[in-house]
């Protein structure tokens, strides 16, 4: 292996760029189980899925979904809800990770350039995940902390803008040359982070991110097939080098993911 820097990166968004469902509310059964919500709150949220998933809601019911979740969260038990998050890590998001996705980022890795996970969702959800995928960073939202509990209050918003700022002081600190690296994501929110990069790709684009794309002539991509990580692709290790740039709440997550649910994301 090359001992060269790394002067590339990678910025991949996770909900439906490289899983084809909101990370955070597909914890929400093994959060009931654990005794963090009730079974109403579980509707609730997949309804959500289902809204997300669609790309149906609009910015207010994307907002009061937001309010709701972090709401929720208020109290929580952080190492509660990192031990959740490890005991059903690969049961709940094994089978939902795209193929494609999964064989981007390891020719990416062959090429010799970092792997970053750029997503709305919180840490406690998204670091995990960067692991199981072998990313060498992860920007994510963070929600306060205190005594061991979460607040309920939103800390760090790694959304819209915040990511295009995020990738590059790490592009800063790692030394990446920008107009080399690629991006990759699903949500019209995403276009900053995406214009900051050379080669930007729409993943799944929705009709907003879609014409933006046509729009700045970028290559929009189709991820259709969702596998047992395990069982069907030779992932790489775990890398040690994973850093939390933003650390986040496990449904502050699901907050920001709902905030960008109507987004419409841009990728790629």
């Amino acid at each position: 292996m090359s001992d060269a820097p790394v002067t590339a990166a990678a910025f991949f968004d996770l909900d439906k760029t490289i899983i084809a469902k909101s990370s955070v509310l597909a914890f929400s059964k093994p959060f009931q189980a654990g005794g963090l919500i009730s079974r109403g709150s579980v509707l609730r949220s997949v309804y959500a899925q289902f809204v997300f998933t669609v790309g149906g809601a609009d910015h207010d019911q994307v907002e009061r979904m937001r309010q709701f979740m972090s709401r929720l969260c208020a109290g929580w038990d952080v190492a509660t809800v990192r031990e959740i998050v490890a005991e059903t890590l690969h049961h709940i998001i094994d089978p939902i990770v795209y193929e494609e996705a999964v064989q981007l980022i390891a020719e990416h890795q062959q090429a010799g350039r970092d792997v970053v996970i750029v997503s709305t969702s919180g840490s406690e959800v998204v670091e995990p995940i960067g692991e199981l995928l072998g990313a060498d960073h992860v920007v994510a939202t963070r929600l306060a902390v205190e005594d061991g509990h979460y607040t309920g209050e939103i800390e760090y918003y790694a959304y819209a803008e915040e990511k295009a700022k995020a990738i590059k002081a790490l592009a800063a600190e790692r030394g990446y040359d920008l107009e080399t690296s690629y991006g990759y994501s699903d949500s019209i929110t995403d276009v900053p982070m995406l214009e900051a990069v050379g080669h930007p790709y729409a993943v799944n684009p929705d009709k907003d991110l879609r014409r933006a794309a046509e729009q700045r002539e970028w290559p929009v991509l189709v991820f259709t097939k969702p596998v047992e990580l395990q069982s069907k692709l030779p992932l790489p290790p775990p890398k040690p080098t994973l850093a939390a740039i933003a650390v986040g709440g496990a449904v502050a997550v699901g907050a920001a993911v709902w905030a960008g649910v109507r987004r419409g994301r841009l990728g790629a």
